[in-house]
């Protein structure tokens, strides 16, 4: 019976550990992945963005459109372009948001990168 019992806590510690570590780091994995991916998604608007912006000395995100891409892993990406061209992306299957915003200097765009949340997020994009 003890011996019976023993062998219960133990698989009950084994399942604890990993549902305390091992899935919170997967899912932690997965989310910068998907940030990541968020990210490079926004390429094409940023230099849309760019473009405009070294034709008129000022950012403008008028009129760019940014499709919606679902990938298989992370589901859901989708980006919006502001009037004033800063660039909202968001992927809901991870809670993962992105703003991308612009500003001209010598005329050439360069671009602040700040999303939530933070601990998913790479370096360049205001994580750790």
């Amino acid at each position: 019976m003890r011996i019976g019992l023993l062998i219960v806590a133990g698989l009950a510690l084994i399942g604890f550990l990993v549902v305390a570590v091992v899935l919170p780091h997967m899912q932690g994995t997965e989310a910068k992945e998907a940030a990541q991916a968020l990210i490079e998604g926004a390429e094409p608007a940023k230099q849309r963005v760019g473009v405009a912006a070294e034709k008129t000395g000022h950012v403008s995100g008028t009129g760019i459109k940014v499709t919606a891409r679902n990938d298989p892993k992370y589901g859901d990406m989708k980006w919006i372009v502001s009037d004033n061209g800063v660039i909202h992306g968001w992927n809901e299957k991870n809670a993962i948001e992105v703003t991308l915003m612009p500003s001209v200097q010598g005329g050439k765009a360069s671009w602040n990168c700040k999303g939530y949340p933070v601990n998913a997020m790479p370096p360049n994009c205001g994580g750790r």
